[in-house]
């Protein structure tokens, strides 16, 4: 008997694109999902800012944070080392931890609910991925877990194609390797 049998490898591609340019110290970026040639409308960046902006519980956590990341890092500090302290495998779980003062303010929060995950590539380039509840002691045993592992495996494409050049560093932004400022990896 000859059997046959036939692997399909479905690989996923995704769009690193600008999430948010405007701040002084920072430029974000975001992922988007192209699967089969068709791209997702909303970045995983968005969704995560969306879903728990409209649940009540999380509502304020969700503004804390998104205030953390334009206004902090965005605005005051740019990406430093000291606001991305929470590492997680190829990723760090913002916000911060610990107790924090930077020149005149105090950054602190103690058992915060929520954990966005984002890869810090320089002080001004950050890329936000998604994430969710922080709901154990572990990303392995949280409700978050395959957030976080989505985010380590967008990561770890990023870092290979900055490593590769297939992306490059211009003018503190990202670009394609040919000159284009859309990169599909």
């Amino acid at each position: 008997m000859n059997y046959f049998f036939e692997i399909i490898i479905k690989v996923n591609t995704f769009v690193l694109e600008i999430w948010n340019d405007e701040c002084s110290l920072c430029t974000f970026y975001t992922v988007r999902n192209d699967d089969d040639g068709v791209t997702v409308r909303e970045s995983e960046t968005d969704k995560f800012f969306e879903k728990y902006d409209a649940i009540p519980k999380f509502e304020k956590a969700t503004i804390e944070l998104l205030n953390f990341v334009l206004k902090a890092i965005g605005e005051d500090h740019g990406a430093i080392d000291e606001l991305f302290n929470r590492h997680e495998n190829e990723v760090d779980g913002l916000p911060l931890k610990g107790f924090l003062i930077l020149g005149n303010t105090k950054y602190n929060y103690p058992n915060f609910p929520l954990r966005l995950f984002a890869l810090r590539i320089t002080n001004s380039i950050v890329v936000l991925f998604n994430g969710g509840i922080k709901d154990s002691d572990t990303n392995q045993t949280s409700s978050l877990r395959m957030q976080w592992k989505e985010a380590c495996s967008y990561a770890k494409r990023i870092t290979e194609a900055l490593r590769n050049r297939e992306i490059i560093i211009e003018n503190n932004k990202l670009k394609c390797n040919t000159g284009s400022d859309t990169i599909y990896l």
